[in-house]
């Protein structure tokens, strides 16, 4: 390793092929608040992490980018993903001493993990 800082994530995005369907979505979903035009501006939410967001690598059968996006309510989102156009991809499942997962599709088929603390 270098003696230089690690760079966090500190943005993300999100491609559409038709962008309305995932702006009602997601703003749905997670509440947000975005915005008009060709680049639909997301603003922070409250409560992130004060540094930016971590990530990990993994092997896996595709090449891709997951969204982890933390509930309140684990089962009520999943529900609202599916009524929103969603697709349940990973039912529930408890990490021990830990947060609890599942994982949606959006409806253009990209991959978000939902994390209730």
């Amino acid at each position: 390793m270098s003696d230089d800082w690690a760079r966090p994530v500190v943005y993300f995005e999100i491609q559409a092929r038709d962008a309305d369907v995932l702006t009602r979505f997601y703003g749905e979903l997670f509440n947000w608040n975005i915005g008009d035009g060709f680049i639909r501006q997301i603003p922070t939410g409250i409560g992130g992490p004060e540094n930016g967001i971590g990530g990990h690598i993994r092997a896996g059968n595709h090449p891709g980018v997951t969204l982890y996006i933390q509930v309140k309510d684990l089962s009520s989102s999943l529900a609202k993903a599916v009524e929103l156009g969603g697709t349940v991809t990973l039912e529930r499942f408890d990490i021990p001493g830990g947060a609890s997962l599942a994982g949606i599709t959006d409806p253009e088929g990209n991959s978000v993990t939902l994390v209730q603390q």
